[in-house]
């Protein structure tokens, strides 16, 4: 069964924190915080449109540079989402340059601040020399876990850590999985193509099984126009499974507070990615520095319940010793096992823990 998210760290364990996950049948990805992306091709940047910084300290928030430059242009809408104070730090980055030659250029950025009690929004426009202008506010309540984006395929689920700023965690849930029996297809004499997003979209949105809809099939470079009834299609050519969830927390030391909030937003995730800068006979500089060692990200993961632990975002203090730091979170995790996947399309290694024709 072919997952929905596809997920990759930007980086190297030792690189600048990030997180780009493609929605498989979308051609389509969120990106999770801004540090150093030259990793990430344009076209992969171009597919992100929906970016979540968990705070602007500059590894995690360098990249907008080069994020909002390979959108110019472009004619993109381009969504970022984050803590309070994001919209004042985005002000600042676009001051930073001259805009006397974008006016013609369609490209707007929105952002979405989310306060306790509110959500703030600003928006900036290329032809405005992107000039920040206040949205109407949002009353809200953004305490313990809270939703961020919401879509019928997806929803992207927020808290607030201590990182002596609110530094924030997200997790990425599926609420259904819908996997496509291709096998099924083919004995029908029915074609896989993009109509059969449109099939997934449909269920996802809550569409009646008595739905009447029309495809456009393509069948041995011909083109046929098909009406089906949803409910038919659902029985014979789908499977409806639990839903993918993935999990992402940086920047936080181990407390109590932040213990319980990160268990309930990583909840049975089927991946963890944790910060795990310091090895455990550092922990007083770790907790000094507000952030997690190696031990205490695998007591997160196992008291979460998660599936699969990736640790990264090591400190430079421990170059080459990134085998030690894997194994106090695999230990700490409850598994024997730590192996490194295989490398993703930014030829990156993620460290992973693992736990257990028409007729």
């Amino acid at each position: 069964m072919t997952p929905s998210f596809s997920p990759h760290l930007v980086n190297d364990p030792f690189g600048d924190p990030g997180l780009y996950i493609e929605i498989r049948w979308a051609r389509r990805a969120l990106l999770f915080d801004l540090g150093d992306n030259t990793a990430l091709s344009p076209t992969r940047l171009l597919r992100a449109q929906d970016i979540f910084v968990s705070h602007t300290h500059m590894d995690h928030f360098i990249g907008f540079d080069r994020l909002l430059r390979v959108h110019l242009g472009r004619g993109k809408q381009v969504r970022l989402y984050g803590p309070p104070g994001l919209a004042d730090n985005v002000t600042g980055k676009l001051h930073g340059y001259t805009w006397n030659l974008v006016d013609g250029y369609p490209m707007t950025l929105e952002v979405r601040e989310f306060h306790p009690d509110g959500l703030r929004r600003v928006l900036y426009a290329a032809k405005d020399a992107f000039a920040p202008k206040e949205a109407e506010a949002q009353s809200a309540r953004h305490a313990g876990v809270f939703p961020m984006l919401e879509e019928p395929s997806l929803t992207v689920r927020a808290v607030a850590l201590n990182h002596r700023i609110p530094s924030l965690a997200f997790a990425l849930d599926e609420p259904f999985h819908i996997n496509i029996n291709k096998e099924r297809l083919h004995a029908a004499g029915l074609p896989v193509g993009s109509w059969l997003k449109d099939v997934k979209q449909y269920i996802w949105n809550g569409y009646p099984d008595s739905f009447r809809f029309t495809a456009t099939l393509y069948c041995e470079h011909r083109k046929e126009e098909r009406e089906f009834v949803l409910g038919e299609v659902k029985e014979r050519f789908t499977t409806i499974s639990r839903g993918q969830k993935i999990a992402y927390v940086v920047d936080c030391r181990y407390d109590a507070e932040n213990e319980q909030k990160i268990v309930e937003l990583a909840w049975e995730a089927d991946t963890f990615f944790c910060e795990a800068p310091f090895l455990h006979r550092d922990v007083s500089k770790a907790t000094e520095r507000y952030h997690l060692t190696a031990r205490q990200a695998g007591w997160l993961a196992r008291k979460a319940r998660v599936r699969e632990l990736v640790v990264f975002h090591f400190s430079p203090r421990y170059t080459s010793m990134g085998e030690a730091i894997r194994q106090e979170a695999a230990e700490a995790f409850g598994s024997s096992e730590v192996a490194a996947s295989s490398e993703s399309f930014l030829n990156n290694t993620e460290v992973t823990i693992e736990k257990g024709s028409c007729r």
